[in-house]
């Protein structure tokens, strides 16, 4: 059996996955694991044409309204940051490279790159990274583009958020992109920002299309940093090295204490772990879902999110993810106060 693992063996395999992988049209690899000759049934399609599966005429029959298009295009920033994290992580290429007409000339991101991630990680972030891909387009196609803003990705960037939140430098600087447990512990800073950005978007736009499309990117929004939050919560208890003993727990817990302070509007983050109190129904401290006392998700303003996202407090002030500031009417209209 030693055999089968070796080296020799395993660079043989690889190659041959290679081989028969198929290119995207932006050049990438696809899974060469799908079926090629028994499609899933659920996939499969017919013919559905019932009126009942039709949905019901709006009752406000405006497709977009011109208050929805600043409030959606603000969340591309979000998009085309997650987008990026997770292509570089999964493929070591960006948006560039697989769609780059979906960028609209803005600029390369900083930092970025290839993940050293186990083939179950690898799977789920290159999933996640694909479908971000379609957020953007759909954002795009709905509501119009505001060009990809400078984004830092660095690993230089997710130090200084780890270190902001357990208010020492640690050492080594932590770095998302060296291990799986690393990447899934960076992967709980950005996507539920996104989420609790569509849950305030959601109050105050009218158009059919708009709430059609806000209705899909929060669903796999909120399951996306489910995903991350499960996968998580089964090492709760774990030590991440070589941090002595901090474990998976306490950097979530460090993590949503920081953007909570960041944010200056009470708490709309937690952690793994709760206080029995504000667990669901305060009946129970586990927290694999972060919500209020109700259940709900946090709702966060444009602003609450630049100041997070940002790493500064201070929506006028850019640095963190957005060293140039974000993009869109909403976000330049802090900058030029």
């Amino acid at each position: 059996m030693a055999s089968y693992a070796s080296p020799s063996f395993m660079l043989l395999l690889l190659l041959q996955l290679w081989s028969c992988s198929e290119a995207l049209p932006g050049g990438h690899l696809v899974d060469p694991t799908c079926p090629r000759e028994w499609p899933s049934a659920a996939a499969t399609s017919s013919d559905y044409n019932e009126p009942s599966c039709q949905p019901p005429a709006p009752h406000i029959p405006v497709a977009v309204f011109p208050y929805d298009v600043d409030p959606m295009q603000f969340a591309l920033n979000l998009e085309y940051t997650e987008a990026e994290f997770f292509l570089h992580a999964a493929y070591g290429v960006g948006l560039d490279e697989i769609a780059p007409k979906l960028a609209l000339g803005g600029p390369l991101p900083m930092g970025a790159r290839k993940a050293n991630l186990d083939e179950v990680t690898w799977r789920i972030v290159a999933e996640f990274g694909l479908q971000e891909v379609g957020h953007v387009r759909a954002i795009q196609r709905t509501v119009g583009g505001i060009p990809r803003p400078l984004i830092d990705l660095g690993a230089h960037n997710f130090a200084r958020i780890m270190d902001a939140a357990f208010g020492y430098r640690l050492n080594p600087p932590f770095d998302p992109y060296i291990n799986s447990l690393n990447f899934l512990l960076a992967s709980y800073v950005v996507p539920y920002l996104g989420l609790n950005g569509y849950v305030g978007t959601n109050p105050i736009i009218d158009g059919y299309e708009t709430k059609k499309l806000l209705a899909g990117l929060l669903g796999v929004e909120a399951g996306q940093d489910a995903v991350f939050r499960g996968l998580l919560f089964e090492r709760l208890g774990e030590v991440v090295p070589p941090y002595g003993n901090i474990t998976v727990a306490e950097f979530t817990d460090r993590v949503s204490a920081l953007r909570n302070r960041l944010g200056r509007c009470g708490v709309m983050d937690e952690g793994l772990t709760v206080p029995r109190e504000l667990g669901a129904e305060g009946a129970i401290c586990t927290n694999v879902l972060s919500a209020d006392r109700d259940s709900l998700s946090y709702a966060r303003t444009p602003a609450e999110l630049l100041r997070a996202l940002y790493l500064t407090g201070d929506e006028h002030m850019p640095g963190g993810f957005y060293p140039e500031g974000a993009n869109g009417r909403i976000a330049r209209s802090f900058l030029g106060k």
